[in-house]
């Protein structure tokens, strides 16, 4: 059977993506506003209206499945020949645990990589560039401080489900899967195709002072897919990665803490960085080797 043109299978999951959203959008809002009487869910999502403030949680857990879980289902029905979503070996824990390591090992390193990204400055001439990118991304963390930072349980458990696991689910099937198999097949490279994607990735969020951050996320789960051909190493890594933050976020609510207090990059000394640069190496290292001797890539090593 003749495999499809790549970039007809690109064109074809950006066009159903957006469907989708502007269909559910649609939708949600036309609901929304015939419930509540406005569309602005987001102001006060801890606010007196109980109803609404569930209604907001429905409207981000279904436009998360809609913007990524259903274009990536449907292109993969679309394309059953292909293994989008690889699943090789996914009872053995000892990947996720060493995906996980990595994410712990690497934090400090994350942390003044981030603090880097923050206070990035332009020369004059991107100006107007730095304005709209500070104002997006003030915009996203007003809205992420509204959702995370609370303290009653209910909210904490709903902000797992569509911050967490909706997320990490569909972010992964939809980049790692889906984006980076037709990246594979346009550059005749994975690895190509990882950094790529993970570009993309990070760039929609539309969250540039912490883009190299979640550029070196994306890059980390893509790599998890090719080397355990099993989508679910990213997956589980991406829902603790995310899930760290909502329940920090809790535990600071709790505790009287401040959104701007969560998001501080802690400053370490530098031994401490240069051990998580050297321990997160080494992990990469024995996660590269166990997998290539279990069969998890490429062929059995007897």
């Amino acid at each position: 059977m003749q495999q499809r043109n790549p970039w007809v299978d690109l064109i074809f999951l950006i066009i159903v993506m957006f469907f989708c959203v502007f269909t559910v959008s649609l939708f949600l809002g036309g609901l929304g506003y015939i419930l509540f009487g406005n569309i602005d869910f987001f102001t006060d999502v801890s606010g007196a209206n109980q109803a609404q403030n569930y209604y907001t949680y429905v409207v981000l857990g279904v436009s998360s499945a809609a913007t990524f879980i259903v274009p990536a289902y449907i292109f993969q029905r679309r394309n059953k020949t292909e293994e989008l979503f690889p699943c090789q070996d996914l009872t053995n824990w000892k990947t996720y645990a060493l995906s996980i390591l990595f994410l712990v090992a690497f934090a400090p390193c994350m942390s003044l990589i981030s603090d880097w990204n923050a206070h990035m400055k332009f020369s004059e001439s991107w100006r107007d560039i730095e304005d709209w990118m500070r104002v997006k991304e003030d915009e996203m963390a007003l809205l992420t401080e509204r959702i995370v930072m609370t303290t009653a349980w209910d909210r904490l458990l709903l902000n797992i489900v569509v911050m967490a696991i909706l997320p990490a689910i569909g972010e992964e099937l939809f980049f790692r899967g889906a984006l980076q198999q037709i990246g594979t097949r346009i550059f005749k490279n994975e690895y190509v195709a990882i950094w790529l994607v993970a570009l993309v990735f990070s760039a929609i969020h539309i969250q540039f002072y912490g883009f190299f951050p979640r550029l070196l996320l994306g890059v980390f789960f893509g790599y998890m897919v090719v080397w355990t051909r099993n989508i679910w190493t990213a997956v589980i890594a991406h829902f603790v990665n995310n899930g760290m933050v909502v329940i920090l976020g809790f535990y600071y609510a709790t505790q009287g803490k401040s959104y701007a207090e969560l998001m501080e990059n802690d400053s370490y000394p530098i031994i401490v960085y240069l051990g998580s640069f050297v321990f997160s190496i080494i992990i990469v290292f024995i996660f590269y080797q166990y997998v290539t001797r279990t069969k998890l890539y490429g062929k059995r090593l007897d």
